[in-house]
């Protein structure tokens, strides 16, 4: 699967208990598919103390996302929209909103 989504990038949930939440891209993991939206999918994750923190107990933090569960936001109108490559005539290619046509970077 062609991976349309960069880190930075604003995207919006569509399917799931996040559905309808905005945020931005912290990370993407293509080998599995996922992304990691910032404050959104929050879990509990419990700690030991340890030399790193030395303080245990609960932590909230990002879980992945499944990269067919968000769709990229379209800057113009703030939609969410489907993605495209366009191919430029200099030669470099360019995400394009399939709504509104407008090219990303």
């Amino acid at each position: 699967m062609k991976n349309r989504i960069r880190k930075g990038d604003l995207v919006e949930v569509i399917a799931g208990k996040e559905k309808g939440n905005q945020g931005k891209v912290l990370r993407v993991l293509p080998q599995k598919n996922r992304v990691i939206v910032e404050k959104l999918n929050i879990v509990k994750k419990h700690t030991r103390a340890g030399q790193a923190s030395q303080q245990g107990g609960i932590i909230d933090k990002e879980a992945p996302l499944h990269l067919s569960n968000v769709m990229l936001v379209d800057p113009s109108d703030g939609k969410p929209t489907r993605i495209g490559i366009k191919k430029l005539d200099d030669g470099r290619k360019v995400r394009q909103s399939k709504r509104t046509g407008e090219t990303f970077n």
